[in-house]
């Protein structure tokens, strides 16, 4: 006995050495508010009404904007050094920031987004890029890199952010929160730095979808009414047979709106085969329809479509502002800038024609009370740093499914629906254009199930495993105990 306590001295030893080691590399790979916040700083809300008004709605909840949002004497950075350098604090604070600090809310930083807040990724060269806490090595994503970040680590209650492409919904579905796109123009974007204004929205992040909805009804303004139950939800199962999401997650889905609603108010749609078909301009649509691989797609062309627009509206903004500063430009923005600068009136009207049918055909799909489900993203999230993160190719991919909402115009929701090979998955609500308090409503009433039916679909994959596991965790328990009563009666016969 007393020859084999060297050995365990050792084991200990090796142990403890392990764990520190481990511990320091956690510390230098996580910072403590994980890269989201660019600057910390506090606006507090007045004081709350004496009674019998009401308090406030959204009292003892903190947020952060993102750094395109203006706030009283302080630079709005735009995600790039030299815009910050060579431009002046603001003079007033946004009116969307202001009406949540109003609305009793404690703003608490300004964070990160991609380089002007154009990038999908979420990875800042500039600055070091935010971590993602659902999934450290993955990209947070972009636009709203940081704002996404500080709800998922718990470092606000909600954020705002920017969605032109899918600036908000993106990094939602990255970071394992839940992430609003407002129908267009229903929010004000006064104040905030334009990327590309037709189809700019403000959005914003919670991990709690009740938090959402306060955040929506100050921000909506929208009078009261009545919650109206969905009577249609439309899958779009070619979006699911074409994105990464496991089918046992659509499942999830499926049986929560059965559970809810009744199996009546579902319907199935080929979402790419019904937009080619109410979408006529796409037919003559040859400005980089390509998708990637070779092949043309209506969903891959929308998404080229989206980008048409936003580079070219984002030159009308600030390209003498590029032209005069030369300011220094992450290359994946760079060269999208210039692919922009052959673009015609032309092609971007043709572009323009497409948004328009395109909403007028997701306003017939949906109508006034229904639902379209669809996956946030056809993948999960790419690995930091990744070649692929900087090309066209995962541009148009990354957003091919945020194009819809985008180039609509209608309000979109994403939603965690858990973590499949260490990485988060998440689902889309969408609703038409104006509807947006209907589907917060919706959201808000199957989240619970939601999450319910994610448990139970959980249950038996570990079920006839569960028991062997928890009996081997039990017998190495015991082994453990044993290891140590060893360990301290031969260490006192020392």
């Amino acid at each position: 006995m007393a020859s084999s306590s060297p050995n365990l001295w050792v084991l200990l030893g090796l142990g403890i050495a392990g764990i520190l080691i481990m511990t320091k590399k956690l510390k230098r790979a996580v910072r403590a508010d994980f890269g989201a916040f660019i600057e910390r700083l506090q606006l507090l809300p007045p004081s709350q009404p004496l009674p019998p008004k009401a308090p406030h709605p959204l009292t003892g909840l903190s947020f952060a904007v993102s750094d395109v949002f203006d706030v009283e004497g302080l630079v709005t950075g735009f995600g790039n050094p030299d815009w910050s350098r060579t431009h002046e604090p603001a003079t007033r604070t946004c009116p969307v920031v202001a009406a949540l600090v109003d609305g009793g809310a404690t703003c608490v930083g300004k964070t990160v987004v991609d380089d002007m807040a154009l990038g999908v990724s979420g990875e800042n060269r500039h600055y070091e890029s935010p971590t993602n806490p659902a999934a450290p090595a993955r990209v947070p994503g972009g636009a709203s890199s940081g704002a996404a970040v500080a709800v998922a680590a718990k470092l606000a209650d909600f954020s705002l952010g920017i969605d032109t492409d899918g600036g908000v919904r993106l990094p939602a579905g990255n970071c394992a929160v839940v992430g609003f796109r407002p129908s267009h123009g229903t929010v004000s974007l006064s104040g905030v730095i334009p990327v590309s204004e037709s189809l700019d929205t403000v959005g914003w992040f919670a991990k709690d979808p009740s938090v959402l909805r306060r955040v929506g009804h100050v921000l909506l303004q929208v009078p009261y009414a009545a919650q109206r139950k969905p009577r249609t939800f439309v899958i779009a199962d070619d979006c699911f047979q074409l994105s990464k999401l496991p089918a046992d997650r659509t499942q999830v889905v499926i049986k929560s709106i059965e559970k809810l609603y009744g199996r009546q108010v579902l319907r199935h749609e080929n979402l790419g085969d019904y937009i080619k078909l109410k979408v006529p301009s796409l037919k003559t649509f040859s400005v980089g329809q390509s998708n990637g691989d070779g092949k043309s797609s209506p969903l891959g062309m929308l998404a080229n479509a989206m980008q048409i627009i936003k580079c070219y509206e984002f030159r009308q903004n600030h390209n003498e502002w590029i032209n005069s500063v030369k300011p220094t430009l992450d290359p994946v923005i760079s060269a999208q800038l210039r692919e922009a600068s052959d673009l015609t009136d032309a092609d971007v009207e043709k572009c323009r024609t497409i948004r328009i049918e395109l909403r007028s055909a997701i306003d017939a799909l949906v109508k006034d009370d229904g639902i379209l489900v669809i996956p946030t993203a056809l993948g999960p999230p790419p690995k930091l740093e990744a070649k692929e993160n900087y090309s066209k190719e995962y541009l148009i991919q990354a957003t091919t499914l945020s194009s819809v909402a985008s180039m609509s115009g209608c309000c979109q929701v994403a939603v965690p629906l858990g973590i499949h090979e260490k990485c988060p998955v998440s689902l889309s609500l969408l609703a038409r254009h104006g509807a947006d308090r209907f589907l917060l409503d919706t959201l808000q009433s199957m989240y619970t199930s939601l999450q319910e039916q994610l448990d139970t679909a959980s249950k038996p994959k570990v079920s006839s495993k569960a028991m062997t596991n928890e009996e081997s965790a039990n017998i190495a328990k015991e082994k453990v105990c044993l290891w140590f009563e060893h360990f301290r009666s031969h260490a006192l016969d020392i």
